[in-house]
């Protein structure tokens, strides 16, 4: 089994123009804003992403049917890391979450009419998304199959009950991608399903959008509500009670895509680490010659390039076509905990500048902590690695 590192011509233009365009568009802009972007305006994400389009780096991610670049994980991971080197830069190239994951989502999933209408906007930056599974407890969350939201057949389509919180990019959305529970109960494996409901359909309503540590997404994340809310059938996404695997289509590479974009900000708080442990002198030498800075800097370079051959590992599979769930709960498991020792590492290097705002390393470490929580905590990620890791050790020992 053959995996190659090399990166083609055309991806490595492509992250060189990126890594350009983040320095000299995109930070400034998030300077400007200081990184919060939770009530942004609409102006802002507009302006950056035509200066993305017309620099060539627009949705590197998306066919190129639909005005995209069409590249495969493995490119993604590459141009992403760049991307994310600015909180901003995802947004700008229109590869943030979740509009990234609903794309791949729309493309494997939608009919052709449906992708008319809901993707090909999407994809040209016309329109935002997202995607609401989560609940409040008892319903979904880390385990999807308690899926209280409830979708009932009525004449010509169904009528959707139910409460989602913690719901990212809700707010401005032009449509929602809701999952709901066709059949079976809290707790059953099956009976889930996937609708496709525009912004200002009667009993959808945006309740409150919540106040969380970080703040570094366009949107936020809002709580909704489904009161009776009535969509029609041609607006139920893949079939009826399968909406659970087509999560899965969603979710493994949208774990991937936010390792690659946090390896980009990982790399740039290190990249302000190594600045200020050159250049900062105590103890009357740069505490770049400190053994202790040292080991933290040696440990960061660890973590980057650790988590980056794990994310390039679990990209190769699944663009091979293989099933990739132990890759990529690997990968994200350790890269949602470097990203974020990386950053704190750099923090404590920079001292009392580290935790203060005229660094962006404050904000950094505010918005990565919680990718140790979303697209699955750790815990549970590390529930399904030894899942699996034994289940292989028993089927080995039976042969």
């Amino acid at each position: 089994m053959a995996i190659s590192f090399d990166v083609s011509a055309e991806v490595a233009g492509l992250a060189r123009r990126t890594a350009e365009f983040v320095r000299d568009v995109v930070i400034p802009e998030e300077r400007s804003c200081g990184g919060s972007v939770h009530d942004a305006p609409e102006p802002l994400r507009l302006r950056l992403q035509r200066a993305a389009r017309d620099a060539g780096l627009f949705a590197p991610h998306a066919a190129r049917r639909w005005g995209g670049l069409g590249l495969d994980l493995r490119g993604q991971a590459v141009v992403f890391e760049e991307a994310g080197y600015s909180l901003l830069g995802p947004l700008a190239l229109n590869c943030a979450a979740p509009d990234e994951g609903n794309m791949h989502l729309l493309e494997a999933v939608a009919t052709g009419a449906q992708q008319e209408r809901y993707l090909r906007p999407l994809a040209a930056g016309e329109t935002r998304s997202c995607f609401a599974m989560t609940e409040p407890a008892p319903g979904a969350g880390s385990d999807p199959r308690a899926l209280a939201t409830t979708a009932t057949r009525i004449p010509g389509g169904w009528r959707i009950d139910g409460r989602k919180w913690f719901i990212s990019g809700a707010d401005g959305a032009a449509f929602t991608i809701c999952m709901a529970r066709t059949s079976g109960a809290p707790g059953d494996a099956g009976g889930a399903t996937m609708f496709l409901v525009d912004a200002g359909t009667p009993g959808l309503k945006l309740v409150r959008n919540l106040e969380t540590l970080d703040e570094g997404l366009f949107g936020g994340h809002s709580e909704l509500a489904f009161e009776g809310c009535e969509v029609a059938d041609d607006q139920v996404l893949g079939e009826v009670d399968q909406g659970f695997g087509y999560a899965q289509v969603r979710l493994g590479p949208a774990r991937l895509t936010h390792c690659m974009r946090w390896l980009g900000a990982a790399r740039r708080a290190r990249d302000i680490a190594l600045d200020r442990a050159a250049h900062r002198a105590a103890f009357g030498r740069p505490l770049a010659e400190l053994g202790m800075v040292q080991q933290m800097l040696a440990d960061s370079e660890i973590d980057i390039e650790a988590g980056r051959a794990l994310l390039w590992r679990a990209c190769w599979e699944l663009d091979q076509g293989r099933p990739g769930a132990q890759h990529t709960s690997i990968a994200k498991t350790f890269v949602s905990e470097a990203v974020n020792r990386v950053v704190d590492r750099a923090v404590q290097v920079c001292g009392a500048l580290g935790v203060s705002a005229d660094l962006p390393l404050s904000r950094l470490l505010r918005e990565v902590r919680p990718f140790r929580i979303y697209d699955g905590p750790s815990e549970t990620h590390r529930w399904a690695i030894a899942r699996r890791a034994v289940r292989a050790s028993q089927e080995r020992a039976a042969t």
